[in-house]
């Protein structure tokens, strides 16, 4: 048996909604939508958490947050973060290709702590920084071209690309691409007033009209940069005639809003923690010509969680011994075109301790940390601006109940996010160590009042 290689590109911010394919208007991104038109383009598929540190150990574990224990960006030029022996003991999902005969390689951003330390599982190894490197961010798909020029012809491999350009701050993309946006209209955002809540440096506050376009022009250019980086790794397997050999799967770890609602940003982008459709929405999209079948769009609920179980089973790998009770199912069988009758009609996150169930018509949002619950209503409401909570508490009760139920199997006491408080610091600005004051207990931004 011809086991497949298998390409992997987890970009970093990149939100569903800036892609040609997923009816953007105005970006360019022709690699990837050609890759989506050829291939599966999973239209609800979401992260476990979003933002870029937990967002990742998911989609290296399998494993939601509350198990692997990462809940906010690690701040890693803190030495306190830096020194957290984050994910010891996971089994990572390179280390389980590894042990199963594939030659692994990661380039581009990890953030998951010891960055400058291979990671055991890995045998060629490059990680970039978003803050070391820029603006030279290139040398993501440079190195991984160069890791697919000197592979071992004799072995699959697994090739994990970890794109960052999408990540704030946006400025300095290649002028090339910037000025094609300066006139752009960006009608595919809607035109709210900007909302002065977010936490990160840059991404909150503009003085002058001008400021937020800039920034648009540079992150739909950081969008068609990195698809840029996309079409020369798959130029380079069509050369080497790898391309019916190898699964490719494009995603994000997160959303992020660039004026949706008010708000630039992403999950942090509020206090408390937000799970606005723009924060947890991710593209996912996945190709293997004559073993996937192309051309499909699935509206199937799918997480990074599913994505890991995916990747095992078709490198007919597995966990050895799972200690944990894994959230995630494999998906394949929906990328062959087949149906499971039994798949999902929901899906979940959390943020700190935050937490949140999502269908198909409702959204329900529980905030312990200030004693809230927020309930939307997501067929009459799909902007999320009126909150049902008091008003349908036939749907709270039913919703918290199943919220209560699910994250009882995935929540692990050593771990869970409600207990975030206690376990090691992430970063200087977590949330829920601001609780208690109260300009961030105030009734959400983006909520009519």
């Amino acid at each position: 048996m011809i086991r497949p290689n298998i390409v992997v590109f987890l970009s970093d911010d990149h939100a569903e909604w800036a892609l040609g394919c997923s009816g953007n208007s105005e970006i360019r991104t022709p690699a990837l939508d050609h890759l989506a038109h050829t291939g599966i383009r999973m239209r609800n598929a979401f992260t476990p958490s979003p933002v870029c540190s937990p967002a990742r150990a998911s989609f290296w574990t399998g494993l939601f947050p509350s198990q692997h224990g990462v809940h906010d960006f690690l701040g890693l030029q803190d030495p306190e973060v830096a020194a957290t022996p984050w994910l010891a003991g996971e089994r990572l999902l390179g280390e389980l290709l590894q042990g199963s005969g594939y030659e692994t390689a990661m380039v581009g951003k990890w953030h998951l702590g010891q960055t400058g330390q291979p990671r055991i599982g890995f045998d060629y190894w490059a990680p970039h920084d978003y803050l070391d490197t820029a603006p030279d961010r290139q040398v993501v798909t440079d190195d991984a071209v160069r890791f697919l020029q000197e592979r071992d012809a004799d072995r699959p491999f697994f090739l994990y690309v970890g794109h960052f350009a999408t990540h704030s701050p946006w400025q300095d993309r290649p002028e090339r691409l910037v000025h094609q946006y300066r006139t752009a209209t960006f009608s595919d955002i809607p035109d709210d007033p900007v909302y002065p809540y977010g936490r990160m440096a840059g991404e909150a506050l503009f003085t002058t009209r001008d400021e937020p376009r800039e920034a648009l022009a540079q992150y739909y250019a950081a969008v068609s940069e990195i698809d840029e980086g996309v079409g020369r790794v798959l130029d380079e397997l069509e050369a080497q005639h790898l391309t019916d050999e190898t699964l490719i799967v494009y995603t994000s770890d997160h959303g992020l809003m660039t004026g949706h609602h008010g708000l630039w940003g992403k999950g942090n982008a509020t206090v408390p923690y937000n799970m606005l459709d723009e924060s947890i929405r991710v593209p996912m999209i996945l190709r293997q010509p004559g073993v996937l079948l192309g051309g499909q769009t699935r509206d199937e609920f799918v997480n990074h969680c599913d994505l890991f179980e995916l990747l095992l089973e078709h490198a007919s790998a597995d966990v050895p011994d799972r200690q944990h009770h894994y959230p995630g199912r494999s998906f394949r069988e929906l990328c062959r075109g087949g149906y499971l009758g039994d798949w999902p009609d929901e899906v979940f996150a959390e943020y700190g301790d935050t937490r949140m169930i999502r269908t198909r018509t409702e959204k329900l949002v529980w905030q312990p940390g200030v004693d809230r619950t927020m309930l939307f209503d997501l067929v009459a409401d799909p902007r999320e601006s009126t909150d049902l909570a008091g008003a349908r508490p036939g749907s709270v009760a039913d919703l918290t109940k199943r919220l209560g139920e699910w994250f009882a199997q995935y929540d692990e006491p050593g771990t869970s996010g409600l207990r975030v408080a206690e376990l090691p610091r992430h970063n200087k600005r977590e949330a829920w160590r601001d609780h208690g004051r109260h300009d961030v207990v105030a009734q959400p931004p983006w909520i009519a009042r």
